[in-house]
């Protein structure tokens, strides 16, 4: 049924191309009425013998009847000769009816037409030029028999069970619907494309880690047979030279920072490789600063944002349909997008006017469109439940302040019923609360963990509508908070450049660090949050930056990470596809980049 409904789509949109609206509105309107999926033997004997033969439609009927030999004739050669006496009864039978209508006008301009063309294919039709002459055909030997009932109920009959037979026996698949079924093994090989590659990448993983662990146990080895005062003196020039090339790698914008670590993460950081490419797509629909870009469930569609209240609704795959690409014009500026977790059919999209717009995206439309508050117009983050049909919103107020987390205020975190599109209970944060910046559920959705600009994290029961617990995780604001992907552990980014991934079993404990300050310019970065994001077997961290270039840290292993192509200006969002080694980075210079790993 998707197969029809896709070749469906392509006809509606030739006759819109087309300009044909009267053919486009017949079309709708049988469409209401169809109930079948492919070719209905009573429609078709309805159209030769109540349409064309009475309304003397010779043309057509002539028409219809070449296209069936055509479809049928591949099959079987023998049905041929069934096809041609089947043809030449239904044309003897329109003969026979336009004499009895008394139209021998019709009759001459049927043998005019198509006399010769019948004469080249059965000479039997030469006597039949006579019958226009003759006083009483009916009453001919020769002729006799086709006037009869008997005849033409016979002849009704045939052509039926002809129909029935050869549509149920030899069932035949329109050229239009070939074209999904084309599209579909399209998709599917580029699916085991990906897989391959996924394996590939996997393979390539393992083997880079344990090439890795091999040079860390040969230097130590060499490290061990030189003298201390002479290992010392190396590190430090090679270090030297390493800030020299990462600087002029980056261009201006960063300084040395105390906060940016030890000088081994330090020289990690600076020998990050390039990303290795299957593929890169820039999308270019946007004419300002990317503020947030998302895949969606399935990683089929793309919802990106700018700054001036636009979102666009797009796909990276050339094969996909594109029925779904919509712009959508807010009017404020976009903070934050998220699409339903259950299907690529609502996106969520937050403002900085304190609107929540619901966008379905095949009917094209806002179904619904809420309000926070007058007193939190921030809409700084969404996040819909993984099992229920409800998603929570951060909003918070304002202050004056000179950049992205100094305007904001307090913070207020409402549940919201994705059915009823009513608010259905507030989160309770104590009085006061720093604003929430970053929101994330756990795999069932029983947990909510939220980060606020005190570098708190909040941990709230959802069936219980209370938090649980919470620790401080920073000395400054959280941007970006992601549960790990066993879901024993939470990561979070302060806007200090530092992230921990902090163990839900052992609460305080740090299981893994990294310090990115360099990629955080505060003076650069202060209008906009910096996000992070996990891959799907979550083992590399994508992380915004202030730069041309974006870090993908690897999580818990070996490899330091890689960096990813520049792009023109600051990386201000990304997003990792739910299944494939396929990331999202939004830039400043207004593009939104697709990048395949190998």
């Amino acid at each position: 049924m998707e197969k029809m409904k896709f070749a469906e789509e392509l006809v509606r949109e030739f006759l819109v191309f087309r300009g044909f609206t009267n053919t486009l509105q017949a079309f709708e309107k049988e469409l209401a009425t169809d109930i079948g999926k492919g070719f209905q033997v009573d429609k078709i004997l309805d159209l030769i013998f109540s349409a064309y033969i009475p309304k003397f439609e010779a043309e057509k009927l002539i028409d219809l009847l070449s296209f069936f030999k055509n479809c049928f004739s591949y099959s079987d050669s023998n049905l041929t000769d069934v096809i041609s006496k089947l043809n030449q009864s239904i044309l003897r039978y329109y003969v026979v009816h336009v004499l009895k209508c008394g139209r021998k006008d019709k009759l001459l301009e049927f043998f005019g037409n198509f006399g010769n063309d019948l004469m080249r294919r059965d000479e039997s039709w030469s006597s039949w030029f006579a019958v226009p002459y003759l006083q009483n055909p009916h009453l001919d030997p020769q002729f006799r028999v086709y006037f009869s009932e008997e005849w033409f109920r016979a002849l009704h009959l045939s052509v039926r069970n002809f129909l029935s037979e050869m549509l149920n026996a030899y069932p035949r698949t329109p050229a239009l619907l070939k074209i999904s079924l084309e599209r579909d093994t399209v998709n599917r090989l580029k699916q085991e494309m990906k897989q391959l590659s996924l394996k590939l990448s996997q393979a390539q993983t393992l083997l880079e880690e344990k090439e890795a662990q091999l040079c860390l146990s040969r230097s130590g080895a060499e490290a061990a047979s030189i003298p201390p005062s002479v290992t010392y003196e190396t590190h430090a020039s090679f270090n030297n030279h390493a800030d020299e090339s990462w600087s002029n790698d980056i261009g201006q914008g960063f300084t040395e920072d105390s906060a940016a670590g030890s000088s081994s993460d330090l020289h990690n950081e600076e020998d990050f490789p390039e990303v290795k490419l299957v593929f890169q797509d820039t999308f270019l629909g946007h004419t300002s600063p990317i503020s947030c870009s998302r895949f969606s469930a399935s990683g089929d569609n793309i919802a990106s944002a700018s700054v001036d209240g636009t979102v666009r609704i797009w796909t990276y795959d050339s094969s996909a349909p594109t029925s779904r690409n919509a712009t959508i014009y807010c009017g404020a500026e976009i903070m934050s997008l998220e699409w339903d977790c259950k299907s690529d059919r609502l996106l969520l999209i937050g403002t900085a006017d304190g609107g929540i717009k619901a966008w379905n995206v095949d009917a094209k439309r806002v179904v619904c469109d809420l309000n926070s508050t007058e007193a939190y117009p921030s809409i700084l983050d969404l996040k819909c439940s993984p099992v229920e049909p409800i998603f929570v919103s951060a909003a918070a107020s304002r202050r004056q302040g000179n950049g992205y987390f100094d305007n904001l205020g307090f913070a207020s975190l409402t549940v919201w019923n994705m059915r009823t599109w009513k608010a259905m209970t507030v989160l309770p944060l104590g009085k006061d609360p720093p604003a929430i910046t970053s929101l994330c559920f756990n795999h069932n959705g029983k947990l909510l963990a939220a980060a606020a600009t005190d570098g708190l994290i909040h941990m709230f029961d959802m069936s219980a509508g209370q938090q649980v617990t919470g620790w401080p995780a920073h000395d400054c604001a959280i941007s970006s908070i992601l549960f790990g992907p066993d879901e024993t552990s939470i990561f979070s980014l302060g806007t200090d450049g530092n992230i921990f991934e902090w163990s839900l079993h052992n609460q305080g404990k740090i299981l893994w660090s990294r310090n990115c300050s360099r990629f955080c310019n505060p003076e650069i970065s202060s209008q906009w949050r910096h996000q992070m994001a996990l891959d799907a077997e979550g083992k590399r961290l994508l992380v915004t930056s202030s730069s041309l270039r974006a870090p993908i840290y690897q999580v818990r292993g070996e490899m330091t990470g890689m960096r990813t192509l520049p792009h023109s200006g600051s990386i201000t969002t990304v997003d990792w596809h739910p299944n494939l080694p396929i990331f999202l980075t939004g830039s400043a210079d207004h593009s939104v980049r697709v990048t395949s790993l190998s």
